[in-house]
């Protein structure tokens, strides 16, 4: 087979990874793709991953590239192009691609509309509104005494949510959405939600438009700064499994919002073929979703494609085709960490271009992978070129030895201003939930 994967950030390169291994894949173009991702090979045939320059948001240039090398699966990492339609566009000319049309894809791309769903089909959230005006937002905020996530209404690389504890934060917040225009066009409409308290996990689930499969539990960690303090990134770092619930619980956790949200989509014609992902607060009144995703987590996808025994190009036929009721998904054992290293001042501004010394020492140290994000090449060195630049990841039979050898890689590599959380998973390995 021949395979078009869209993207160039961390989870693009855990999934050309995972592909890569097919006995399927025969030939991969990525793009972009980034300095990591174009020294992958083929299982197969031992051939390199090509990266083409098209941007991912340029859907007909990528139409274009298409129909010339006819490819026979496209497989979508990021939202945007999820958002801007590139599975229809895809469709409409022949092609199969993997993940959630324009229609679905409005779980993550509109967060009101996302919020509205769930208050519709029964799916257990925090009490929220919607506005478009920053008087009645600030209302609302102040209703709620201030403690509100307050969140762009459209997509913002993740970053599009500030959290605050008192009115005065919370106006400061709105303002900073709505008329300074932090988030750009992003926010031109605000969600405000009341403040969770609980333990905050990522669910993933394939879908194929009738069913979805759940997989582990993971937990990602949004905040820039250690002990969960700073601003909201897209993530600096991710485990799995996460100790807070057994496989009953997950299963249970899995009935009360996917069974509903199947339900709500099966009545208003919405056909999900991709990978849902609710980022879920475990409050003492029950699972309530914060919000919704509508592709692989970054950084999650490096640790659960290190942790999936299935062929991935079967999986994703499986939900492209409508039968993920015919596949089991095998998971390992083991545990799996990743640690994002980020340039100096993510996620507000960082410089690009500095020298990334000690990448192949660590991936040199077993059943680990150093996963780029933001990685260019440049006179054959590699250089930083996002802000959040290397997703170092490590699996082993327990979650301290997976800590502790991320750990170890970590401190093999070397780039100016580099930072990183040093208390990834640290709240599994509290004494509540310790495995020693």
């Amino acid at each position: 087979m021949k395979i078009l994967i869209i993207g160039s950030g961390g989870r693009e390169h855990a999934l050309v990874w995972k592909l890569a291994q097919s006995s399927h894949a025969a030939r991969m173009w990525v793009a972009p793709g980034n300095a990591g991702i174009a020294q992958e090979r083929l299982a197969k045939n031992g051939a390199p991953v090509e990266c083409v320059p098209l941007a991912a948001e340029n859907l007909s240039p990528l139409l274009d590239f298409a129909k010339r090398e006819k490819p026979d699966l496209t497989v979508v990492g990021p939202d945007n192009p999820l958002a801007a339609g590139i599975v229809d566009l895809f469709q409409a000319n022949g092609f199969k691609i993997w993940g959630p049309n324009q229609k679905a894809a409005q779980f993550e791309a509109s967060k009101a509309f996302s919020q509205d769903f769930m208050e519709r089909h029964g799916i257990p959230t925090a009490k929220s509104g919607t506005f478009s005006e920053p008087v009645a937002a600030k209302k609302f905020a102040a209703s709620l005494g201030g403690r509100c996530a307050v969140k762009a209404d459209g997509l913002a690389l993740g970053k599009g949510v500030l959290l605050t504890a008192s009115v005065i934060e919370a106006e400061r917040a709105i303002d900073e959405i709505m008329i300074s225009k932090a988030f750009g066009a992003a926010g031109q409409r605000v969600v405000i939600q009341e403040l969770l308290e609980g333990m905050e996990i990522s669910l993933h689930a394939l879908c194929d438009g009738k069913i979805a499969k759940l997989f582990p539990t993971a937990q990602d960690h949004k905040r820039a700064l250690e002990n969960d303090e700073g601003l909201n990134t897209g993530g600096m770092g991710t485990y799995s499994p996460a100790p807070f619930l057994t496989d009953a619980q997950l299963a249970e956790v899995g009935d009360v919002i996917l069974k509903p949200w199947l339900s709500g989509c099966a009545a208003e014609g919405i056909d999900f073929r991709g990978l849902i992902y609710p980022g879920v607060m475990l409050t003492k009144s029950g699972p309530k979703v914060l919000e919704f995703n509508a592709r692989f987590g970054d950084p999650e996808t490096q640790v659960y494609l290190t942790r999936l025994e299935n062929d991935l190009v079967e999986l994703l036929l499986a939900s492209c085709e409508g039968r993920l009721a015919d596949v089991e998904l095998k998971w390992t054992s083991n545990a799996s960490v990743c640690v994002v290293m980020a340039s100096g001042g993510y996620p507000g501004d960082y410089a690009k271009g500095k020298s990334i010394e000690g990448i192949a020492a660590a991936d040199a140290l077993p059943a680990t992978k150093v996963f780029h994000a933001g990685t260019a090449l440049k006179d054959g060195q590699v250089v930083t070129n996002g802000g959040r630049v290397l997703g170092v990841t490590a699996w082993r039979p327990t979650l301290i030895e997976a800590r502790a050898a991320a750990y170890a890689a970590v401190e093999k590599i070397r780039f100016e201003g580099a930072q990183f959380r040093r208390d990834i998973a640290a709240k599994a390995l509290s004494p509540d939930h310790s495995e020693e």
